[in-house]
């Protein structure tokens, strides 16, 4: 008879005490051989997790492998410029590029530095289409504006990789298309809906059932999915940066470490303070984003800025890369919690979820990635995650940008809700074209109102626990498929003689 503690296995039998004796073992000597037998199990056991936590360092991965910035400084002094833009991300470093390209005496500032943001700490995935079909962006927007954002958000993601070749910006950049996938039936259903109607507006789109989906991505936690082939992925860091640089080679000036203290009118024009200078200009961008502060009565209170938490892992091996995204497609989900991955340049696979806090830990952040790693990649469950770190999305109550003018020379834009890497391009070009001369009514995007949402003070205390709820409901629907994802097509939503096949492309 074989004896067994719970919970360790015991690859020999326990002698009875007797035996023991007549065999010259001392019970000290039986309890302590069975305490290094147990020890050297747990060991193998742990061995394998212990190698996936063995480095896992809370810093921004982009940070190290982004190129190098532009020179810029402190603000000291007074300078006198066309436009003034606040917050150097990705948004305001695009809108003075485009100002500066055309002629525009252009002063960027920021509080930190070129990038330090929501831009420095992104996915980088390029998703082109909103969650939205065009019909309810016509419905939301007006038909000019609807019909305007419909254009530009078919050309968005070419319109990216066209800035990235034009300006000559070292980033990466892969447009390899990106994969849509559905968590659950009813997103299923939503999802081919979505794609259906952005093909029918002109999108390059294709269904993907079963076995395709997983040729697609690698992943067996999906039976349906859309691929985008417009769609990609950037090193956002480096974007930032480019568009920086290529903005001060264009004439435009760049201040680092510059909070503005206060911003007020003056005999016509705008000045803003900083702790040792001043800028005065005709007019002024705010493109603070998801790290707004009191820069503007109200502005910070029209989003609510939720928090994305990303881990890279050590570089996947050539026959992993092969199977995972195979030629570095991109992958996000349907999820509320949203799964999202890619690769960056050294191979290492850039995968993210929604998280609580500024540290990934808060809440069980860590722990919900790693979980969420298993389920999309199991073949990845126990790779070894280099570092981790988190970031500040701008969601907004309709999950689209705002474009404001709370006073006449002042613009502000912001609220990209998961789209930012190919809108906050097109919000920067929106932004530049209107202090070009471009009528309001010809932007993508309404300006509208300022409206701080109604209990914004509580709602904000209470964001650390959205992702934990959110992954709750998610599970929820994932239980209430069954074995859904594990049947494959065979359990897919039926199809209609009208609907596309497998891999169709629907457009």
């Amino acid at each position: 008879m074989t004896a067994q503690r719970p919970g360790i296995p015991v690859t020999r039998p326990i002698l009875p005490t007797g035996l023991r004796r007549r065999s010259g073992m001392t019970d000290v000597a039986f309890r302590t051989g069975r305490r290094k037998m147990a020890t050297e199990v747990s060991c193998r056991r742990t061995d394998s997790r212990a190698m996936a936590e063995r480095v896992a360092k809370e810093e921004i991965h982009w940070a190290f492998t982004a190129i190098a910035p532009p020179k810029c400084a402190k603000l000291e002094g007074a300078v006198d410029v066309d436009v003034l833009v606040i917050g150097a991300g990705l948004t305001g470093c695009r809108t003075a590029l485009g100002l500066a390209d055309a002629g525009a005496s252009v002063a960027v500032v920021d509080s930190k530095d070129i990038g330090w943001g929501a831009s420095g700490r992104s996915g980088g995935q390029c998703n082109p289409i909103w969650r939205k079909t065009p019909q309810e962006l016509v419905e939301r927007l007006g038909p000019r504006h609807g019909e305007t954002l419909i254009k530009t958000t078919l050309t968005a993601a070419d319109d990216l990789f066209s800035d990235i070749r034009r300006y000559d910006v070292d980033c990466d950049a892969v447009q390899a298309g990106w994969i849509q996938a559905a968590h659950a039936r009813k997103a299923a259903r939503n999802m081919s809906a979505l794609g259906k109607a952005w093909a029918a507006a002109g999108a390059d789109i294709a269904e993907l059932d079963g076995d395709a989906v997983r040729a697609a991505s690698g992943s067996p936690a999906y039976s349906f999915a859309l691929r985008h082939a417009a769609g990609g992925h950037v090193q956002p860091l480096s974007l930032t940066r480019g568009y920086a640089r290529a903005a001060t080679a264009l004439g435009a000036q760049l201040f680092k470490e510059t909070p503005m203290t206060s911003l007020e009118r003056a005999n016509g024009k705008w000045r803003a303070r900083s702790e040792k200078g001043e800028v005065t200009a005709e007019n002024v961008v705010l493109a603070t984003n998801a790290y707004t502060n009191d820069v503007w009565p109200g502005l910070r209170k029209t989003f609510h800025p939720l928090v994305s938490i990303i881990v890279a892992t050590d570089p996947l091996s050539d026959t992993q890369q092969r199977e995972i995204l195979p030629g570095k497609v991109t992958i996000s989900d349907s999820r509320m919690a949203i799964f999202y991955s890619r690769y960056d340049r050294d191979g290492r696979l850039i995968f993210g979820c929604a998280g609580s806090s500024d540290t990934v830990d808060t809440l069980g952040g860590y722990a919900r990635l790693r979980r969420g790693l298993k389920t999309v990649f199991p073949q990845l469950a126990d790779i070894p995650i280099a570092r981790k770190w988190a970031g500040r999305i701008a969601v907004t109550p309709g999950m689209m940008p705002h474009l404001h003018e709370p006073a006449p020379g002042v613009l502000a834009g912001l609220g990209f809700s998961g789209r930012g890497i190919a809108m906050t391009s097109v919000m920067g070009r929106a932004l530049s074209a209107k202090l070009l001369g471009t009528p309001a009514d010809d932007l993508p995007f309404p300006i509208v109102p300022i409206a701080p949402l109604p209990f914004h003070g509580l709602t904000r205390r209470l964001i650390p626990l959205a992702a934990p709820a959110m992954t709750m409901k998610d599970r929820f629907d994932t239980l209430m498929d069954g074995a859904w994802r594990q049947k494959g097509a065979q359990a897919t939503p039926k199809r209609r003689e009208t609907d596309g096949h497998p891999g169709e492309t629907l457009r």
